[in-house]
């Protein structure tokens, strides 16, 4: 077990914890929208941001991602943590200010509107889609292409990839509802903008292999995604 203090509280944890596990162990809220138990840490949404106070001064780090250590003293809601959330807040804002996630995050941290205004996108890059993707499904059919403002989700060349199976893992897991689909029933569909005809492959997580039986009901559960 390992010892360390989170907003002056002593708690003990489980060595191989990340800050984010053991600070929602003990019921301190942390936000995060490119999080998923189920998958590797990502830190890609910055949300998770907590202060690191050492002898040398304070750092930001994602708490997703850095590792629980003896002795730690961690702060999640400080002014140095709260400004860093608001600048990441304000960021998200500028293209998907009209996002219901991104609006009670905007509520939370009190950012009234964007600073600037860009073409909307109701894609985060959070990357769970493309995670969920390979790390759960084992296919890899959709990656995060291009640089900079073009980055984005896609496939190669825009044709579907041979390799989808239209499992809709990539739809369940987005924060955003970016990636949609029509229905949980056969026929299901992901409602990609790209298409092209390939032939079905089954799901190594669930053994779901359209044309064939419904989702199992089961199907967030195995994901690690909690019921609203």
């Amino acid at each position: 077990m390992l010892r360390l203090t989170i907003n002056d509280q002593l708690v003990e944890i489980l060595k191989g914890y990340t800050l984010l596990q053991a600070a929602r162990e003990h019921g301190i809220a942390i936000p995060t929208l490119c999080y998923l138990e189920s998958l590797a840490p990502y830190a890609a949404c910055r949300l998770c941001l907590v202060e690191l106070v050492s002898a040398r001064g304070s750092k930001l780090v994602a708490s997703c991602a850095y590792p629980c250590e003896e002795g730690l003293i961690v702060r999640t809601n400080s002014p140095m943590v709260l400004d860093a959330r608001r600048t990441v807040v304000e960021l998200l804002m500028t293209t998907a200010g009209h996002l219901p996630a991104v609006q009670v995050l905007a509520r939370e941290y009190g950012v009234p509107a964007p600073y600037v205004t860009l073409e909307s996108n109701d894609c985060i890059l959070c990357g769970l889609c493309v995670r969920a993707c390979k790390e759960i499904v084992g296919v890899g059919a959709i990656s995060l292409t291009q640089r900079g403002m073009a980055r984005e989700v896609s496939v190669p060349f825009h044709i579907s990839s041979a390799d989808c199976i239209e499992c809709a893992t990539c739809a369940l897991v987005c924060p955003t509802g970016a990636i949609r689909i029509e229905q949980f029933t056969r026929p299901a569909r992901t409602m990609h903008t790209w298409t092209s005809a390939y032939a079905r492959r089954a799901c190594r997580l669930c053994e779901y292999e359209p044309p064939g039986e419904p989702f199992p009901t089961n199907y967030r559960e195995l994901l690690g995604i909690q019921s609203a």
